[in-house]
């Protein structure tokens, strides 16, 4: 296996600012890097870092703590772990999260925040360290005829595209 990328936490600041702005009030000792669970899975798990209600509907963006350097030619994608999807219908709202490999160099530390609501007809708890989304990472390509160079800074629409 080539291996391509590498996982870390955010700073404690980075950390603390997004947590405060999400409400989420994590806690930045227990943040856990994704793993994988065993040697054949494609997915690295990526754990709560604190207790989580959701009532039915309702909606959170979770600040994971965790930034990933990914090599050239590569990006994650995030998922609902298949369990809580399937069992409780836990929904990221992107349908897809995807992490491109110079989000790493964004003011914000490339912080992965997770926004997941609760489209099932009970309310959930999950506890902190419980997994909940999974990154694979896949190759990409480009056109021949590609001439990009604009410069990432920051997350979600930070592209002006």
């Amino acid at each position: 296996m080539e291996r391509i990328a590498l996982f870390e936490k955010v700073s404690y600041k980075q950390y603390e600012a997004d947590s405060l702005a999400n409400c989420n009030n994590g806690d930045y000792d227990s943040i856990k890097l994704p793993v994988r669970a065993t040697k054949g899975s494609a997915g690295y798990d990526f754990f709560l870092p604190m207790d989580l209600d959701l009532k039915v509907g309702e909606s959170v963006v979770i600040a994971t703590g965790v930034r990933v350097k990914i090599g050239e030619g590569w990006f994650l994608a995030t998922f609902p772990k298949s369990g809580l999807g399937f069992k409780y219908r836990l929904r990221l709202d992107n349908t897809v999260g995807i992490i491109d490999s110079d989000y790493y160099y964004s003011s914000n530390e490339g912080h992965i925040l997770t926004k997941v609501t609760n489209c099932g007809k009970k309310d959930i708890h999950l506890e902190k360290g419980k997994a909940f989304t999974q990154g694979i990472f896949i190759p990409f390509g480009i056109t021949t005829d590609d001439n990009a160079e604009g410069v990432r800074d920051g997350g979600f629409g930070s592209t002006k595209a």
